[in-house]
């Protein structure tokens, strides 16, 4: 099969240029008519596969826990059963307040999460009573922040990576668990045990275009009725 001889994409830019300069063409437009070019000319776009996220199994999560309860460390205790409970991202762990946690109804409110969005998460009524000892803790420490370092200053991600990957590396974890892993075990889990996506999306942050408009109706009340069914069922 005959090679066919392109022209150099800089010479083809500017000899397109010339039948597109007249039309003024912003950035917009220009894709528009690029997006229409490879349909004429039926170029596919080359799509990579996504690879589904790593997801712990049950069992690998107790083994997980079972080796952070007997360190006996009550901060990375309540601070690994939050980001199990709740599924925050530890960007937004870092950062709750003492005073962002509502043990009346049971919630966390996370201020400015991903996108710049408020949000507020469950958390289980079997969690409250440590939660609050944690965060009264810390009150007579002066703390500002649910966690905190000896020297009074809130956790980095990095600080809070660390203390995971020590007890993945204690429990000898073929996978190491991360911040991340275990947002990904509650969502999962809870999707097994028939929490639908619409009601799981108003507290994991998640924000999908096509998925605004259902996900608006929702109510906070409702996912949260839905999530205290199950989450006495969890694991850990």
């Amino acid at each position: 099969m005959e090679e066919t001889t392109r022209t150099p994409p800089k010479k083809k830019a500017k000899q397109l240029a010339k039948y597109l300069r007249s039309e003024r063409a912003d950035h917009g437009y220009l894709k528009s008519v690029f997006r229409y070019l490879r349909i004429e000319l039926e170029v596919e776009v080359p799509r990579t596969p996504k690879k589904l996220p790593y997801v712990p199994t049950e069992k690998e999560i107790e083994r997980y826990y079972d080796v952070v309860w007997k360190a006996q460390n009550t901060q990375d205790m309540v601070m690994i059963k939050t980001l199990l409970y709740t599924g925050v991202r530890v960007s937004e762990l870092v950062h709750i307040k003492r005073a962002d946690v509502d043990f009346t109804r049971l919630q966390i409110r996370i201020n400015q999460g991903k996108g710049g969005k408020d949000r507020l998460v469950p958390f289980p009524a079997s969690f409250k009573e440590t939660l609050a000892l944690h965060a009264a803790n810390g009150k007579q420490k002066g703390a500002t922040y649910l966690f905190e370092s000896s020297w009074k200053k809130k956790y980095t991600d990095r600080g809070v990576r660390k203390i995971l990957q020590k007890y993945s590396d204690l429990a000898h974890m073929e996978q190491s668990i991360s911040p991340h892993k275990l947002r990904h075990f509650l969502f999962t889990w809870l999707k097994k045990h028939g929490i639908d996506d619409a009601l799981i999306q108003p507290y994991s942050g998640h924000s999908k275009r096509q998925s605004l408009e259902v996900y608006s109706k929702l109510a906070m009340t409702e996912a949260q009725e839905d999530y205290n069914q199950v989450i006495d069922d969890f694991p850990v």
